[in-house]
């Protein structure tokens, strides 16, 4: 019989630190899961690069950081590019810390797109469990995660459904999305704020199309994100006039979540496959109602008409026209459908229930509520 609480070991994403903006969305994924795991009286270790800090102390969670070089991101790579590994780096080093306590743990969670762990889970007798946080942006990466799937179904999950498309799977894929902590974002009840947009700034997040939306609309657009793309960003800004962008950096949870909630509506613009759509769930946390491209995962997050519209992927004037409705949405719904299906509470639950029915060897499908 398989028992109440667990002993887990999550291992970070080796692209930065967490709290650096490097890993993404996934950051904050990790850093959410934990607190929500925490919750549920698990206990954890959190295998992750140095500089990581987190928000919170716990007698039930340790912090083992790693030294080394960041492993370098897939979606920065073209799609046929080899598995590279950089000398001394944080990937291998992290591996290792998990090889020598998986003896001590009941599963290890992954949470690095990168190849070796997906390999390491055919060769070694632990149960390592992958959450899978990009759709298939390298083939060499399509490979090994359909391979495992296939192997071992019940030890890989999704974001969403949409994401999971972009594998070979020869099962019902588990989808667990994805949660965040409700007492970490606030309710704003004010319909007459900006337009804001979120993300890496980098190509694939489609920020020049939130921008001339914004410049039609004779509208500033409040960014907020990772300058990861100088280039990429200082042509958007001479693209357009001056004022339209009111650049807002990469800001902690508390102080992006306080300014996000000012915003009228919020803008989510990407030219890829976005596995689940981190900040669609943030804005409505704060009761911004979301217009995004209905490409990936906000296609199964935005219930059009009610917390937010769809649109087709590149249409601006859709997007254009989706604002001028957006005084139809109440924000009293976006807010109810964070804390109905991403609350952290109710991701840790379903993040649990795919790791012990994973131990158990039996398959579980659809998690999401």
């Amino acid at each position: 019989m398989l028992k109440t609480k667990l002993k887990l070991i999550l291992v970070s994403t080796p692209i930065g630190f967490l709290g650096s903006g490097k890993g993404g969305g996934v950051e904050l994924t990790i850093i959410s899961l934990i607190k929500g795991l925490l919750f549920l009286g698990h206990e954890i270790i959190l295998i992750a690069p140095e500089g990581t800090k987190l928000p919170f102390d716990n007698e039930h969670l340790e912090i083992r950081l790693v030294e080394g070089i960041d492993q370098p991101s897939w979606q920065h790579q073209s799609k046929e590019s080899p598995v590279s590994i950089p000398c001394n780096s944080v990937l291998p080093k992290s591996w290792e810390i998990a090889m020598e306590l998986a003896d001590r743990y009941d599963a290890i969670i992954n949470f690095a797109y990168d190849w070796l762990p997906l390999w390491l889970t055919k060769i070694v007798d632990i149960k390592i469990f992958h959450l899978i946080s990009m759709g298939a942006e390298s083939l060499v990466m399509k490979e090994i995660i359909s391979e495992v799937s296939q192997l071992m179904p019940f030890q890989i999950a999704f974001h969403s459904r949409r994401q999971s498309q972009d594998y070979l799977l020869n099962t019902d894929p588990i989808i667990v999305g994805n949660g965040f902590d409700n007492e970490d974002y606030f309710f704003n009840k004010n319909e007459n704020g900006p337009l804001g947009w979120a993300g890496r700034i980098a190509p694939e997040k489609g920020l020049e199309d939130a921008v001339k939306v914004a410049s039609y609309l004779g509208e500033k657009l409040l960014v907020w994100g990772l300058l990861e793309n100088k280039e990429y960003a200082s042509k958007i800004e001479k693209d357009f006039r001056q004022g339209i962008i009111e650049w807002k950096g990469f800001l902690p949870t508390d102080e992006f979540q306080k300014q996000l909630g000012r915003c009228r509506a919020f803008l989510n613009t990407p030219k890829w496959n976005e596995a689940y759509g981190n900040v669609i769930a943030e804005a409505m946390a704060c009761g911004v109602p979301v217009i995004a491209y209905d490409l990936g995962g906000p296609g199964e997050l935005i219930e059009d008409g009610i917390n937010g519209f769809l649109v087709q992927p590149n249409d601006i004037e859709g997007m254009i026209k989706a604002i001028k409705s957006v005084s139809k949405i109440k924000r009293h719904n976006c807010r109810a459908w964070f804390e109905k299906k991403a609350s952290n509470k109710v991701f840790a639950k379903r993040v649990e229930s795919w790791i012990k029915k994973g131990l158990n060897k039996n398959l579980s499908g659809n998690l999401q509520d």
